[in-house]
């Protein structure tokens, strides 16, 4: 994707083939600033700041700070202690852990010196694939939003395809394209009328400051509103379809993402708005099958809810306290959307239904509670 017409991922080897290079995504829509890791310890800070988000961004960044540990002591220890203190920066994005075992996999057999070279390798190979994948999604979620808008058109409505989205799930949560997003750039780019309503996504406001930013920059026609207004404009009629990325699926369906996602995908199915999920396969986790009960749900920082970041008239950075002193404080990031809630998951394969047999369907080499190496991808 671009910024300010210059081409850009989310993450990339430095010119000294060593360092890894991000956008701090802290800083953002205000400032667009490029940041160096060149350590394991500055890698886990990253991901566990945030200035990386997004479960395949979340992966992807763990496989290159295993890359740098081993860089400064390629040993078996070494190793052990990347992948451990990586795995406990963000407990709910199963890409996480998806990346850090693949990156094991690939390691443990090679001897100390053979180990960087093939590191780097893997982690660039994770990041290739990760963008077929995206763009697989974008594919498939195109030909649904085709659908979607000539069976709008048919109907006699006029107007774009009103697409709801939360959190923010495009390319900055991805290496590249995005999930959710993804099909929302190539129905632009292949000239589909299409609108998208952006919730701002409190606490964090990734979709006021993230969403709205990367839409700007490849000018899709959005409106940015309140994470609350979303029902309304559902029962006005004013929202064709939601979709949404997911930081784990369970092998029957359920779908976990930002906090906030559930609340919009009961509104959608009372006013028969469908829902869907943008999923690349790191992101199912076919060992579980109930996710309420066995996600786990990270509780971050009670003080992103206390305050806000903003800029103000001069364009100065500022972080203010909206609530009263001393307030009890809960942030709990994600929630848990229901199978039978979701209309379809949207995949590089496919879209599948919201059930064990529609996610076996499309990869029928994946039985319930095992996993193999490398199956499912593309």
């Amino acid at each position: 994707m671009r910024v300010n017409g210059k081409p850009f991922r989310t993450i990339w080897v430095a010119d000294d083939g060593r360092s890894v290079e991000i956008i701090d995504q802290t800083l953002l829509p205000h400032r667009f600033e490029i940041a160096r890791l060149t350590t394991l310890e500055a890698t886990v800070a990253a991901i566990r700041d945030m200035r990386v988000r997004g479960a395949p961004l979340i992966g992807a960044t763990a496989a290159y700070g295993i890359c740098l540990a081993l860089g400064a002591d390629a040993g078996q220890h070494s190793l052990d202690r990347a992948c451990q203190a990586l795995l406990a920066t963000r407990p709910t994005a199963i890409n996480l852990g998806w990346a850090i075992e693949d990156m094991r996999r690939h390691l443990v057999p090679l001897a100390p010196a053979e180990r960087v070279a093939a590191a780097y390798a893997r982690a660039a190979e994770i990041c290739e694939e990760d963008v077929a994948l995206c763009r697989a999604i974008g594919e498939n979620g195109l030909r649904l939003f085709e659908d979607l808008y000539r069976r709008k058109s048919q109907s006699g409505q006029a107007g774009p395809l009103n697409v709801l989205t939360h959190c923010n799930a495009g390319w900055l949560a991805t290496l590249d394209w995005g999930t959710a997003l993804a099909p929302v750039y190539l129905a632009h780019d292949a000239g589909l009328p299409i609108h998208v309503w952006v919730d701002e996504t409190r606490p964090r406001n990734q979709g006021a400051a993230l969403t709205a930013w990367e839409l700007a920059q490849h000018g899709v026609p959005h409106t940015l509103i309140v994470d609350n207004a979303g029902g309304h404009l559902m029962q006005r009629g004013r929202v064709d379809v939601m979709i949404t990325g997911a930081d784990r699926v369970t092998a029957g369906g359920d779908v976990c993402n930002k906090i906030g996602t559930y609340l919009k995908a009961l509104a959608a199915a009372d006013n028969g708005v469908p829902f869907y999920a943008a999923v690349p396969f790191p992101t199912i986790d076919w060992a579980i099958s109930d996710g309420v009960r066995e996600i786990p749900i990270e509780e971050r920082d009670g003080r992103e809810v206390s305050h806000l970041a903003g800029v103000d008239a001069a364009g100065v950075l500022h972080r203010v306290r909206i609530t009263p002193e001393g307030a009890a404080l809960a942030n709990y990031a994600f929630d848990v959307t229901p199978a039978r809630l979701v209309t379809g998951l949207v995949t590089e394969r496919g879209i599948a239904e919201a059930s064990p047999a529609g996610l076996r369907a499309l990869y029928p080499e994946r039985r319930e509670g095992q996993v193999a190496d490398g199956a499912g991808q593309s």
